[in-house]
């Protein structure tokens, strides 16, 4: 860390407040086939949205929650995405900043902002798809399918700025893996696991594989650990049967940032348990 690393934090999260209002917008016109260039507008009475009620979060604290023109309600949904894409840039900007002092990527400048830009890419679009899955049961191919390059060049050109090979051939092991598992999972049970899934999956160990084999490993794991107690919880309420389809994807995204965060230090010590030190 250095003494820029608390403005770069900020200015991360400021960033993140932007990011968030517009993955509102992507989170309900991608599933709707709505253009993204088509302005902002009331869903009620379709006035549109003045610019100065657009400000994260604090357009719709001035507005009361409430449409300026008709006075529809306003989704709170609309400022929590906004706030909570706020802390997430500002957590994944200090943890990438702090957190990996030894790689050879985070010792080279460049580096370490493409690395850090990748991964805040990675939690815009685990925010919007998480969203859109939850709503809708669908990953859209239009934001999995792009994110592939997008990962690919923005880790590339780390591994080349700081000559972290070994870093880039794990993400790409790891993006086989994941892909591969996640294929032999549709195979054997096609109701299952979704044609997005398997997509994701592919993305999720990208990211994964960047950081290391533990962080693979738990991100991978624990995936299906979140996705088994939320599948329990619903039986238990008598919301789901055992053949009742729920989205897989934001426990997949759940799991791979608890692989981005805590992953290496969980698969140390789970190691450390049969090897004693």
């Amino acid at each position: 860390m250095t003494s820029l690393t608390p403005l770069l934090v900020v200015c991360a999260g400021l960033l993140g407040l932007a990011i968030g209002s517009f993955l509102n917008v992507v989170a309900y016109r991608v599933p709707a086939g709505i253009p993204l260039t088509r302005e902002s507008r009331c869903p009620k009475c379709d006035t549109a949205i003045a610019a100065r009620h657009n400000v994260p979060v604090i357009g719709w604290l001035a507005l009361r929650g409430k449409c300026a023109h008709c006075g529809a309600p306003i989704s709170t949904r609309y400022p929590l995405v906004e706030a909570f894409t706020g802390v997430a840039f500002a957590a994944v900007a200090w943890f990438f900043l702090a957190a990996f002092p030894d790689t050879p990527w985070a010792r080279m400048p460049i580096a370490l902002a493409l690395v850090v830009i990748a991964y805040l890419y990675f939690a815009a679009i685990s925010i919007v798809l998480t969203l859109i899955d939850l709503d809708t049961h669908r990953l859209p191919n239009a934001i999995v399918l792009p994110s592939y390059p997008i990962a690919i060049v923005l880790l590339t050109l780390a591994a080349l700025f700081s000559a972290d090979w070994p870093a880039l051939l794990r993400a790409g092991i790891g993006m086989a893996i994941l892909y591969a598992f996640y294929f032999l999972l549709r195979l054997i049970r096609p109701g299952g696991m979704g044609g997005g899934d398997v997509k994701l999956a592919g993305i999720v160990g990208l990211f994964l594989g960047w950081i290391g084999w533990g962080a693979l490993a738990v991100g991978a794991f624990f995936a299906f650990v979140y996705g088994g107690v939320f599948g329990i919880a619903l039986m238990i309420a008598r919301r789901a049967r055992r053949k009742t389809a729920i989205p897989f994807g934001p426990w997949m995204i759940l799991g791979a940032w608890t692989g981005v965060f805590a992953g290496e230090s969980i698969g140390s010590a789970y190691l450390s348990l049969y090897t004693g030190s």
